[in-house]
């Protein structure tokens, strides 16, 4: 069954290597503790962390084969290595008394022939850390290897990341961060056309109206100035190139056993979100940021395929990034926005790129 995205783009490589979506704020909208999850693929990341907060079952819905080989070797790695070693893989650690080549070579015995085929024809994925293997990570490498160093020094990066106040946040931002240089690299670093180029497939840009940059910056300015980059996994990946110390959900050396010993409980389906809907009932949807690549009628559509698959009050999670989505008024006898829920949750988010974030529930039958 097609998803309307697969008419416009190609899906024949990696995109995403992480999940670039806060798995916090998503696992408090979802609530997985005992529901069967449906969750979109992307890298593997979200749909581990449901483990994790305790899930009965995940079912991931990925139609990428190469995301699906990402997904799996993820998989493999929390089934073969230690924390530290799945670390070292993913290229968040350097290497130490064995390579990376090594490690993937022990998680070959949990990987697939399709997996491992795709794999070893990456062998410098795998030789810089596969973490870094999407071409969204290759996006963020060029502006921080190349763009960047043209507007700010490593130690004004540095001093961004060091723990600040509320206010000396903004102090710095507006001081030293904000120049005219970091607003004339963003209205081009982050327009349409490179982003289209280096980031995203131009296609996913179909449904957006307006200044892409301008809502960026604008966000980029809630992350650096509300929140903490302190602390923050994803800010300190696209200025770094590593999470450091302020690892994502799924990758906390605290959540790594309840992952491990609950991986059995994972279903991957090879296919589109709406071929997982006739396979069962749902409790929870990590649906991504899915509607930004689809117009508002096909929107609802799947909204409605959603509700015939969901439990009573099942939650429903989704981020937009520019295209404005959500359950119009038709569907809210079916399907009831958050609105408090999502609003609170959408000034804690950490990846700060996105322009909102959607809770929703199924109601009760009447």
């Amino acid at each position: 069954m097609k998803t309307e995205i697969q008419n416009h783009a190609q899906f024949n490589s990696i995109r995403y290597a992480n999940c670039w979506e806060d798995a916090d704020i998503l696992m408090e909208a979802i609530q997985p503790k005992g529901k069967h999850c449906l969750s979109i693929g992307s890298a593997g990341d979200n749909s581990l962390s449901m483990l994790a907060e305790g899930a009965s079952q995940v079912t991931i819905a990925e139609m990428n084969p190469a995301q699906v080989a990402c997904i799996k070797l993820r998989i493999a790695a929390y089934k073969t290595l230690n924390h530290r070693d799945l670390l070292i893989l993913l290229g968040e650690k350097p290497e130490q008394e064995v390579s990376r080549k090594t490690l993937f070579d022990r998680c070959k015995k949990e990987l697939d022939q399709k997996s491992t085929t795709y794999w070893e024809h990456f062998p410098i994925q795998i030789k810089t850390g596969f973490g870094k293997a999407g071409k969204f990570e290759n996006y963020f490498r060029i502006f921080r290897e190349k763009a960047l160093p043209l507007v700010h020094s490593r130690k004004t990066i540095n001093n961004l990341l060091e723990i600040k106040s509320p206010t000396e946040r903004q102090t710095f931002y507006e001081n030293k961060w904000n120049t005219w240089r970091w607003r004339l690299l963003f209205k081009i670093f982050f327009s349409r056309f490179v982003m289209g180029r280096l980031g995203r497939d131009p296609s996913f840009f179909k449904y957006v109206k307006g200044s892409v940059a301008e809502r960026i910056l604008t966000r980029a300015k809630h992350a650096l100035v509300n929140l903490d980059p302190s602390t923050n996994p994803y800010l300190k990946w696209i200025l770094n190139g590593n999470y450091g110390s302020s690892l994502p959900h799924a990758l906390r050396e605290a959540n790594f056993e309840k992952i491990r010993t609950n991986l059995h409980k994972i279903t991957i389906i090879e296919g589109t979100l709406e071929s997982a809907l006739t396979k069962n009932k749902y409790d929870a949807f990590n649906l991504s940021d899915i509607f930004e690549y689809m117009s508002d009628e096909n929107t609802q559509n799947l909204l409605e395929k959603i509700h015939s698959q969901a439990s009573p009050k099942a939650r429903i999670a989704y981020w937009n990034m520019l295209a404005p989505r959500q359950s119009n008024k038709k569907l809210h006898h079916k399907i009831k926005p958050l609105n408090n829920t999502s609003s609170k949750l959408f000034l804690q988010d950490k990846a700060f790129f996105y322009s909102n974030f959607i809770v929703e529930e199924t109601t009760s039958p009447l």
